[in-house]
């Protein structure tokens, strides 16, 4: 980044956060897998969709008060769906706000409809720039955001071994069991991203289509 001149302040920033953060949740998941109070477990998910809703936004440009509803919504719809699905019927989780399971798998299933969110926006918001039509920019938003996913499914078991198969088998699973596992952690992310994208994308696109009728009126 420096040799190209680019500015090396958000790597820097990006890092520093990380480890910040990563120290402190370390000592606070300690009191998290300790409380038996759904309250507190909902009011933990809030901030996290919260959190992720503002980092999803950051790269696009002309973003507006809308815009932070239309990725609040499509995150928490999306991951919500998703993540209540996992939790009641695939795990069948007892009860369904147990900690030690609901919060990791909700950073997951967040972060990945978070970084979908965030490339949709982005792209669609530059595809706007290059054509009026709103269906084919919302289209190519999403085929552009659904890249990573795609490509990760393909190279999984070949070209990478994902962390949570990885940290199975070290700890002693089963390779067999881990796939399992693994393979419902992959659908989760891939539906979670898809839903979201497809849910902010749809809602961006008729705010835009409700402005350009709104101007021929005007005039």
């Amino acid at each position: 980044m420096f040799r190209w001149s680019l500015s090396i302040k958000d790597g820097l920033v990006a890092l520093a956060r990380m480890l910040i953060q990563l120290l402190i949740i370390g000592y606070a998941l300690n009191w998290i897998f300790a409380v038996d109070t759904p309250l507190i477990i909902l009011s933990l998910l809030a901030v996290m969709l919260i959190v992720a809703c503002s980092i999803a936004l950051r790269p696009i440009k002309d973003k507006q008060l809308h815009s932070y509803s239309n990725a609040l919504a499509a995150i928490a719809l999306g991951g919500g769906l998703t993540l209540g699905f996992i939790i009641v019927w695939v795990l069948e989780s007892q009860p369904w706000y147990k900690p030690d399971t609901i919060i990791p798998l909700a950073g997951m299933v967040f972060a990945s409809a978070m970084n979908t969110v965030s490339i949709c926006g982005e792209r669609f918001s530059m595809e706007l720039n290059h054509t009026s039509c709103v269906e084919t920019a919302k289209k190519q938003a999403f085929q552009a955001g659904l890249i990573p996913l795609f490509n990760t499914l393909l190279a999984v078991g070949l070209v990478t071994l994902p962390g949570m198969m990885t940290g199975q088998i070290f700890s002693g699973v089963s390779p067999l069991i881990a796939v399992r596992y693994q393979i419902v952690v992959m659908c989760m992310l891939t539906g979670a991203a898809g839903i979201s994208a497809a849910i902010f994308l749809q809602l961006s696109a008729n705010r835009v289509q409700g402005k350009q009728e709104a101007q021929p009126n005007k005039q």
